[in-house]
């Protein structure tokens, strides 16, 4: 898209897996497309038997691996299920962190949808949801392993500089910025922000948010107890049952 040269009068950040909803949405789409070609199965075993070498790896090369599912798949083809499964997860969309994008929104806040998860269905997501601007891993499927640069950490911030007007930035932050994630991954984009809320965040973001003053909110997940997000977690890799991720409720 493109953006006016002057800034506007707030921007906000929004993450997505465990911010807007309650899970990886890498899991959530891989299941969304095994329900659909249930034959895609047969790729589960290049993954599980790959997993020992993710300290080789790391979380880029597994993400490569993760996405071996989807070999041979054509554009169009990926393009039908994004927009399938982004239309699924908008019930699962956590109603507190949905009313904050229309807040910005109505205060005519950029608003910007920033995510590790790959972008031809992150920006299906953000397209239902308004967001100005939607930015994910950069993938294109089709080959076993295919390349990709993690959207992730300081990739996300290195992004931002690159595409919003110099005039969107005072000195190292964003003009009146707020930002909201789950994860310390996510803590370079939230030094950007002069404001921040922090959606069930684990006890070491927490404690540096406790720090900061940041805001927190702790919306119900679908899941009761850690054994009972094991299962839901293996349901969603395995593609078995309707909705292990609770989407519809």
């Amino acid at each position: 898209m493109s953006l006016p040269a002057e800034p506007p009068p707030g921007i906000a950040l929004f993450d997505l897996d465990g911010t807007l909803i309650p899970w990886d949405c890498q899991l959530l789409f891989r299941h969304h497309v095994v329900r659909r070609e249930p034959w895609r199965r047969v790729y589960l075993p290049v993954f599980l038997g790959l997993l020992p070498f993710y300290p080789i790896l790391k979380t880029e090369g597994m993400k490569r691996v993760f996405l071996s599912y989807l070999r041979g798949m054509s554009p169009e083809k990926v393009a039908e299920h994004a927009e399938s499964f982004a239309s699924s997860v908008m019930p699962a969309i956590y109603p507190g962190v949905r009313a904050e994008i229309e807040r910005h929104r109505r205060a005519g806040h950029l608003v910007v949808l920033t995510s590790a998860s790959p972008e031809f269905y992150v920006s299906e997501i953000g397209r239902l949801l308004g967001f100005d601007l939607v930015l994910g891993t950069v993938v294109t499927p089709g080959e076993l392993f295919p390349d990709l640069e993690n959207h992730k950490g300081a990739a996300k911030v290195a992004r931002l500089r690159a595409l919003l007007p110099a005039a969107y930035f005072d000195g190292a932050q964003l003009r009146n910025c707020h930002g909201y994630t789950d994860s310390t991954a996510d803590l370079p984009m939230l030094e950007l922000c002069q404001q921040a809320t922090l959606v069930n965040p684990k006890p070491e973001l927490l404690e540096i948010g406790t720090r900061n003053g940041w805001q927190v909110v702790r919306p119900a997940r679908p899941w009761k107890a850690k054994a009972d997000f094991i299962i839901r977690s293996l349901k969603l890799l395995f593609g078995i049952g309707e909705d292990p991720g609770g989407l519809r409720g």
